[in-house]
């Protein structure tokens, strides 16, 4: 199967420099849109389902997950509009001041407002009201931390060129400096949804989830490395085992999405917590000086 050129299919034959079609420029532009689309969705869905918990519906709520699925479905659309920029040679910096004003709403606020209500809004302490007031107070603090962290990575990503971790890896794989803020709202999503959104009753679980809060905002801003598999191309033929292996994951995330889609998130969370220890270990030990040799005799 020959590799696909989209660029080339889309090229304006009567511009003299071979500039994309004008049409070809909306393409991505589109992706963008409904990224925003559907972190305005989740927001109001997250709305919706507060309200319904206020009436005494605090089991699984139904609009919490469609929040979920909102930002689940986003952060897949935010990797495609700038693969296929790249792909289409249709790259423009208002797409990309779009595509990060997009972000902040979709995986900084919407995160942000379900975390809260999911983890904090609801927690049942009436014996206490002291712990439940200190909660709310952490909880507008720390869910505010998390999109203060996300825009930051945000600038921080569109003014840097070429950025190093702090931490870099094998030359032939491209890295992000810190965790990317789709992650991080997919992480909090996967983790309501795993929930059934049911919000958090017990002060102890939501006390949890504040340090979580605040452990996704720190790797926001930290300058540790993950994969960003933009070496990974769309295009290129398949073995038959990556075909399967695909077909493998659609099947288990249609049936079940709850477990594969919490392990897939905190994977790749984890995955720059693990790598920056493995790289602390190993520093050590080639540091460690070796002990003399004791002889007998």
């Amino acid at each position: 199967m020959p590799k696909i050129d989209l660029s080339r299919h889309l090229m304006d034959p009567d511009s003299p420099d071979r500039r994309p079609r004008r049409a070809a420029y909306a393409l991505p532009t589109l992706f963008t849109a409904g990224n925003l689309f559907l972190g305005f969705f989740a927001i109001l869905k997250t709305f919706q389902g507060a309200m319904e918990a206020t009436t005494g519906i605090l089991g699984p709520n139904i609009s919490l997950q469609h929040a979920c699925i909102a930002i689940g479905i986003a952060v897949f659309l935010d990797g495609l509009d700038g693969r296929i920029a790249r792909m289409t040679n249709t790259v423009s910096e208002f797409g990309k001041e779009l595509d990060s004003l997009a972000d902040v709403i979709t995986f900084g606020i919407a995160p942000a407002v379900l975390a809260f209500v999911w983890g904090i809004q609801f927690v049942d302490s009436l014996d206490n009201p002291v712990v439940r007031e200190n909660l709310h107070r952490g909880g507008y603090f720390v869910a505010f931390l998390y999109l203060l962290c996300g825009a930051s990575r945000l600038a921080r990503f569109n003014i840097t060129t070429n950025p190093i971790p702090k931490n870099p890896g094998r030359p032939d794989r491209k890295y992000f400096v810190g965790l990317p803020i789709p992650a991080a709202a997919g992480f909090v999503a996967a983790v309501v949804y795993a929930a059934d959104a049911a919000p958090i009753l017990f002060w102890p679980f939501s006390f949890a989830w504040l340090v979580v809060l605040a452990a996704l905002s720190f790797l926001m801003i930290s300058t540790w490395r993950y994969r960003s598999f933009k070496d990974f191309n769309l295009l290129r033929p398949r073995s038959p085992l990556t075909v399967v292996l695909l077909g493998s994951f659609i099947y288990l995330v249609l049936n079940f999405s709850q477990p594969v889609l919490l392990a897939l998130a905190g994977t790749y969370v984890s995955s720059g917590i693990f790598v920056r220890l493995g790289g602390v270990l190993r520093r050590r030990l080639k540091q460690r000086p070796p002990e003399p040799e004791h002889q007998v005799g």
